[in-house]
């Protein structure tokens, strides 16, 4: 008789600015604009203020972006994800 195998960890509620930088795959810099425009809410924690963001969040944040995106005139796109003109 063999056992289940183990369900995995439940995701983090928080996440730092470098697993957000990972998951939307741009730069930690890139997160930090984000935070200093405020199109992504954070919070900072401890005495050294780090940044935290709530997965949730996150999402919303994507799903905004999608949103606008879906609003906007679609411009072309080359393989380097840059715009042409």
């Amino acid at each position: 008789m063999s056992t289940p195998p183990p369900e995995p960890p439940p995701p983090r509620r928080f996440l730092t600015v470098t697993q957000v930088a990972e998951e939307l795959n741009v730069s930690v810099a890139q997160v930090y604009a984000l935070l200093r425009d405020r199109s992504l809410a954070a919070i900072k924690v401890g005495g050294r203020g780090q940044w935290r963001i709530e997965r949730d969040r996150l999402e919303d944040y994507i799903a905004r972006a999608y949103a606008d995106a879906a609003a906007s005139p679609v411009e072309a796109v080359d393989e380097d994800d840059q715009p042409t003109s």
